[in-house]
């Protein structure tokens, strides 16, 4: 009889989509990383528009339509002053099945992939499916990831580190200091860095780099999407970029397992890269907002929380039955063991919902607080 795999036996499913599948479904919803606000509509009109003429009929190329991998190439440049050729970009189902790309193009059995812990959950798992070691990396104080701690995890079975910055869960934001040297550990170790960048534009301190600035190797490929940065998480589209000869080896894989991303996505993405970022600087303002109304709130409930700088989380430590208490009394977080060992005794809040709704969760976990002090 045909069992299971073991690599698919070895991973379970998200400890975000148990809280969130077991939530009422009048709770309010701080567990889903998924901003509130609307799809900019230069976006979606350019993907009714494309429907409407009949261009997302046929498949596209497996990389992607010429013009959306230009407006990313373009993006790149505006952004970073970052060269980067349209022909070495893959548009991919989200910003997941880039990270499933280049896991599966780069980790032979058994090899290791180094990555935060806590650490979003696709890191662990996805290595295990493609047959690899996991070896999650604790942070510093501010949950950040050091560079040396990944320089000292490095052995000769190291195939891959991940670095994620603006960073879920934690909402932490690498310096340029940290990039320049991961960069570094990438070249002098010849392994692979695999830079998350999916909430590269989400910063309110500090600024976002990119180790692909500092890197002398072809030893970098960054992981990017649609679905934060314009509130597209539904439409499905990301992309990955590095050198050319490792865009066609994960070609490999995304031929066969996608074909190519859908063509609707596509186009609404080449509309939102290449249109006004008005939206995007809303809606970041916002966030700003609502992470200082949840600092404030968790710093006078008595819980230590680092500043996140970017993306739209809080991780605060939190005392034993915290998140217990407060999903039974209808707000959703989750534990922080769902994105690692070392996440025990830490929750992880997603300010990606609205001011009345952040301010009602507040005080149902100031009342939760009291009650397991």
């Amino acid at each position: 009889m045909t069992e299971f795999s073991q690599r698919v036996e070895g991973v379970s499913i998200s400890g975000i989509r148990e809280v969130f599948e077991a939530a009422g479904a009048e709770a309010i919803n701080l567990g889903i990383g998924q901003p509130d606000f609307p799809t900019p509509t230069h976006a979606r009109e350019a993907a009714i528009e494309a429907i409407r003429s009949g261009a997302v009929d046929a498949y596209t190329s497996n990389k992607g339509t010429r013009e959306l991998r230009e407006a990313i190439a373009a993006k790149y440049d505006r952004d970073y002053s970052l060269p980067v050729d349209p022909e070495d970009v893959i548009a991919t189902a989200g910003g997941s099945e880039a990270l499933h790309l280049a896991i599966e193009a780069h980790v032979d059995p058994g090899q290791e992939v180094l990555f935060p812990d806590p650490g979003f959950v696709s890191y662990d798992a996805l290595t295990r499916i493609a047959d690899g070691t996991p070896k999650p990396l604790g942070l510093r104080e501010d949950l950040t990831l050091d560079p040396a701690t990944v320089e000292e995890a490095i052995t000769d079975d190291t195939a891959a580190f991940v670095v994620n910055s603006p960073a879920n869960p934690t909402g932490a934001v690498q310096s340029e200091d940290d990039m320049r040297e991961f960069a570094r550990i990438a070249d002098e170790h010849d392994v692979l860095c695999i830079s998350d960048e999916v909430y590269e534009h989400i910063v309110f301190e500090g600024e976002h780099r990119s180790p692909l600035e500092f890197a002398e190797t072809d030893n970098v490929v960054v992981v990017s999407a649609c679905s934060k940065t314009y509130s597209m998480t539904g439409w499905r589209l990301g992309w990955i970029t590095g050198s050319n000869r490792r865009i066609e080896r994960m070609l490999r894989v995304h031929q066969y397992a996608q074909a190519c991303a859908s063509a609707p996505a596509q186009f609404a993405s080449e509309a939102a890269l290449s249109g006004s970022q008005e939206p995007v600087e809303e809606m970041v303002a916002a966030f700003e907002k609502r992470r200082d109304l949840v600092l404030e709130g968790l710093t006078d409930m008595g819980l230590e929380t680092p500043t996140p700088q970017g993306a739209f989380y809080a991780m605060p430590k939190v005392p034993e039955g915290w998140v217990d208490e407060v999903i039974d009394r209808g707000v959703v977080v989750v534990p922080g063991a769902a994105f690692g060992e070392r996440g025990a005794g830490y929750a992880r809040l997603s300010y990606a919902t609205g001011t009345e709704e952040l301010e009602d969760a507040l005080e149902i976990m100031r009342e939760a607080t009291r009650a397991v002090r």
